[in-house]
Order: structure tokens, then C-alpha cells, then sequence
């Protein structure tokens, strides 16, 4: 069976976007800091069709997290448009424009249903509203034999946690202070199915491998 791989950002106090997240400011304020070592990487810059970029330490970590991924799961707020019913006069359709870089299925896991949104390149945003279980089998049968990425933010990755979901997940720890914003380790006991199996520290960021025991 495929595996289901988080990979997400987090700062020293364990927030994965800062406070004050809003249309203006997703990430919330400071929450930029946290992917300022990505943003550089060639690894990083060519799927989003961005010419450049740099190899360093974290180029083998980057090429591997992007590697045998068939589907990604994310949940309503990393996917965008605020809170409550989609707009059907002006609906959002994302934070990447016609031709996002996943190039597979998406799963949006929402309470409100929208009709699929296809996109360029491949990818096609379906929202999810019976829960992270359902998400996950449809996203596998997506996938067809390869990996699904479990691309946050805070709240998705929790819930998966907590409910024993996750094969691996790779925590990049971000030497910043945030103060505040959306923790991604409330629950501590979210942790026990998985065991730290690789660590690799850059000057930048520390990047930690889980896997489940």
C-alpha cells in the first residue's frame, strides 16, 4: 500500500504559519520565515516553473520529498479562500494560479462541497467532505501505487496524526521564534507511532525524518 508522507515546516516554539492568517497574509505574520530555505532551491523552483535556483544540503532532502508522490491531501485552509461556504459568484481557486505545481489529484478536505476545480497540468483540486479516512482512500485509488503527500496545514497534519495515519513524516525545524500562530503538536501522544530515522542540519534548517515503528 502507498504511504502517506507529511512534510511541513516548523519554527523553534512549533507553529507552522504565524498569527493573523489572512487572505493577505496566509502564512500569518512571520510565517514566510519558515520556507525562506526552500524559496532558493533549483529542486524547489523548477516545479513551480521558476527558472534558477541553487544546490546546497538540502537539495537530496527536497528531490526525495518530491519523489513517487501520485496525490496530495491538504486541508481548506492551506488550500485558501477564508472560512464558511465557497463563493460561487467569485470562487477561489487557489493560491497558484492556472497551472499549479502539483501536476496529480488534490484532496481538500472541507465541510462545505464544491465541485471539482481542474486545473492545468494535470491537477485537479477535489473537495472532501466525509472526513480525513475518505480523503486518504480516495486519494490512494488516485495515486495508483505511488505515495500521497499530506501537505498540510496544521490542523490536517493533527488530525492524521493523532488518528495513526501517517508512514513518515519530514519535519523541517526553522531556527525562528513565532510567538504565536498554529501549532502543529497540540497532542503530543500524535507522535507515538512514529520514530525519528534520519537527520540531516543545514546552517538554514534542520531537517528531521519520522517514520512509523
Amino acid at each position: 500500500m502507498s504511504k502517506l508522507r507529511l512534510r511541513i515546516s516548523m519554527s523553534l516554539d512549533g507553529f507552522v504559519a504565524g498569527p493573523n492568517q489572512s487572505l493577505q497574509e496566509p502564512l500569518g505574520a512571520g510565517g514566510e520565515q519558515l520556507h525562506e530555505w526552500v524559496f532558493p532551491l533549483e529542486a524547489w523552483r523548477r516545479p513551480h516553473g521558476l527558472e534558477g535556483g541553487v544546490a546546497n544540503e538540502s537539495t537530496p532532502v527536497m528531490e526525495e520529498e518530491l519523489a513517487n508522490i501520485g496525490a496530495t491531501i491538504m486541508g481548506r485552509n492551506m488550500f485558501g479562500g477564508g472560512p464558511g461556504p465557497w463563493n460561487t459568484t467569485d470562487p477561489w481557486n487557489g493560491w497558484w494560479g492556472g497551472n499549479p505545481p502539483f501536476r496529480h489529484p488534490v484532496f481538500v478536505l472541507t465541510h462545505h462541497a464544491r465541485d471539482p476545480l481542474v486545473r492545468e497540468g494535470g491537477t485537479t483540486f477535489t473537495f472532501v467532505t466525509d472526513g480525513i479516512e475518505s480523503a486518504l482512500d480516495q486519494a490512494r485509488r488516485a495515486a495508483a501505487g505511488k505515495d500521497v503527500a499530506l501537505a498540510g496545514g496544521a490542523r490536517a497534519a493533527q488530525q492524521y496524526l493523532k488518528a495513526g495515519l501517517v508512514d513518515e513524516m519530514q519535519l523541517h525545524l526553522v531556527p525562528t521564534l513565532l510567538g504565536g500562530g498554529e501549532r502543529l503538536f497540540d497532542d503530543a501522544n500524535a507522535l507515538r507511532t512514529l520514530a525519528m530515522v534520519k537527520t540531516v542540519a543545514t546552517p538554514n534548517v534542520v531537517h528531521l525524518k519520522f517514520a512509523k515503528k
